[in-house]
């Protein structure tokens, strides 16, 4: 399942809402609306980069300048 997610949100070391490393004690915790899956990803999770996030009423999109661009659209199969 995490294969099929684009490389700026699964193949990474990084938490895509607070942009610290995932084996770091202090970046465990989530925002509440990234947890009721209210919240678009802000950070890549392979590089850590903050990406340019465009809300819209349908979803939202995502661009790490390294690893490209990642759509809601792309993540409703993963539902």
């Amino acid at each position: 399942m995490l294969a099929d997610l684009p490389v700026a949100l699964s193949a990474g070391v990084f938490n895509v809402y607070t942009g610290v490393r995932i084996d770091d004690p202090a970046g465990g915790s989530l925002p509440t609306a990234a947890q009721l899956g209210l919240e678009a990803p802000r950070f890549c999770a392979s590089c850590g980069r903050r990406m340019m996030v465009q809300v819209r009423p349908d979803g939202w999109w995502a661009k790490c300048s390294r690893h490209g661009l990642v759509d809601s659209t792309d993540l409703d199969p993963q539902r």
